[in-house]
């Protein structure tokens, strides 16, 4: 027999440790907590240690899939090396109206103070929500725990009734808050809509403020804005952000899109930043299939580098059928995906994330930063470093102990070797698509040297790796307790 409905009430909880997951994926870290670093630039566990925010969008996964669908998800994203997940608690999809796998939705009458809780543990809507984040989590996943999309807080975009005032909004998200204060989640407030009016704001504070109460702020918050914004635009000022999260959106271009990252980077005060949406593989470029196709895996690797050598602690991939969780069998179907989620999960553009994962992590982290003057600028900048999609973004050691360079196309270029401290300089490339790295030899550290890639094609890119010789680095891509991929020096 169900529990009786009620309205929820405000409760102060105090502070909980919270289970979080080890940086690769895949394996549970036991009662660890993350924070901001120290220098304010990344994510870490309570201990310091690096994390490295590798998401994947999964927009419906509580709402459209089973639990059996869900473990495959799941499962098959851990061992591609993802780290977080971002899910909506009440999907886009007509997420309040529409059941889900089991018959069940999430709110008693379309009141977000009312969550539809019954008595056992497979009754209700939050049952299922409860199963997939402790899936997850046991295989070594955050949840980016989204508590709603957009549309249900801008009555604009309002749908089925279900609309949120600052009231409701800070009930609910105490309820959220405590329901999984121990669990390996993010707070992921907004949900690609924009914030509007004076309304809208209170409504996202007091959001805030009910999760900070029903967890005892256990858990780090960001905001997923609408397409070309970040969550600086509205809130960066507000302490309750512990991080920004952009969607650059679902375009090629670097100039006016990818370089917004950078923007964030710079802000005052700093703060985190991270792309939580840019451009899908297999997605109408810019909305526009019949002008531009879809995307492929190297368009996806590009924002990918881009992103996290402007200054990004981490970095999202998605796809098109996998953030809808497309099916033949199932409406609707939203900008025509090409292949049910199920095939989707293998495209390549999902195994090469953790490519960038890895080699970031094999260097020292928390000491990196954005420094695209390691370019030298050729005679024509269009050239090099480059603009639209072959734009070339560098990234090096705060001390200069490595440097590394992102080759978009096969264009030979010139680095200053004075961003590299050392008499010598030991260079490597490095695969995108496969994480292997091949030695080039070492060079002395004078003047400007010129690279060529190992292969001149468009759309096989590149990352120049240049290590102070003397620090005797690892292959790039070689993470402690992982497999070296590397090979002996070309001629």
């Amino acid at each position: 027999m169900g529990k009786a409905p009620r309205v929820l009430v405000a409760v102060l909880v105090s502070l909980n440790c919270v289970l979080v997951v080890d940086a690769g994926g895949g394996e549970a870290a036991g009662q660890r907590r993350l924070k901001v670093s120290d220098n304010r630039r990344f994510l870490v566990y309570e201990d310091g240690t690096p994390f490295f925010y590798l998401g994947d969008t999964a927009w419906e996964l509580f709402h459209r899939l089973n639990r059996e669908e869900a473990d495959r998800y799941l499962e098959n994203r851990a061992k591609k090396g993802f780290t977080v997940i971002q899910a909506v608690a009440l999907a886009e999809l007509d997420g309040i109206n529409t059941p889900n796998a089991y018959g069940h939705r999430p709110l008693i009458g379309n009141d977000p103070t009312k969550p539809d809780v019954k008595d056992g543990a497979r009754n209700d809507y939050w049952d299922h929500v409860d199963y997939i984040v402790d899936k997850a989590n046991a295989l070594g996943l955050f949840i980016g725990f989204l508590p709603t999309w957009g549309d249900k807080w801008n009555k604009k975009w309002g749908v089925g009734g279900c609309s949120f005032s600052p009231q409701t909004a800070e009930v609910y998200g105490q309820w959220l808050g405590r329901r999984y204060k121990d669990k390996a989640i993010i707070w992921i407030l907004g949900g690609d809509r924009p914030v509007e009016t004076d309304e809208h704001r209170e409504i996202i504070r007091a959001m805030a403020a009910g999760l900070t109460r029903g967890d005892g702020g256990a858990h780090l918050k960001t905001f997923h804005p609408v397409g070309g914004e970040g969550s600086s635009t509205w809130f960066h000022q507000e302490a309750w952000l512990d991080f920004n999260m952009r969607q650059n959106g679902h375009g090629l271009e670097f100039t006016g899109r990818y370089d917004r990252t950078r923007a964030d980077y710079d802000r005052v005060p700093v703060k985190p930043v991270l792309d939580g949406e840019p451009i899908y593989e297999d997605h109408p470029i810019s909305f526009d299939a019949k002008k531009s196709g879809y995307s492929v895996a190297a368009d996806v690797r590009r924002p990918l580098y881009w992103d996290l050598f402007s200054g990004a602690c981490g970095h999202t991939y998605g796809h098109h059928s996998v953030w809808q969780m497309y099916d033949p069998r199932r409406a609707p179907a939203v900008n025509q995906p090409l292949l049910p989620w199920f095939e989707a999960l293998d495209q390549p553009g999902a195994a090469q994330m953790q490519h960038a994962k890895n080699l970031l992590l094999s260097r020292p982290f928390l000491s990196r930063i954005p420094d695209d003057s390691v370019v030298a600028t050729d005679r024509v900048p269009s050239n090099v470093p480059g603009a639209g999609r072959y734009r070339f973004v560098a990234t090096r050691d705060a001390s200069g102990s490595y440097a590394m360079i992102y080759v978009p196309v096969g264009r030979a270029f010139r680095v200053r070797m004075d961003k590299i401290q050392g008499p010598t300089v030991k260079a490597w490339w490095f695969n995108p698509r496969t994480g292997e790295a091949v030695a080039l030899g070492e060079f002395s550290n004078t003047g400007e040297r010129r690279f060529t890639p190992p292969d001149p094609g468009e759309l096989l890119d590149w990352v120049l790796v240049l290590d102070d010789a003397s620090q005797r680095f690892p292959p790039p891509g070689t993470v402690p307790g992982q497999p070296s991929s590397s090979s002996a020096p070309t001629k």
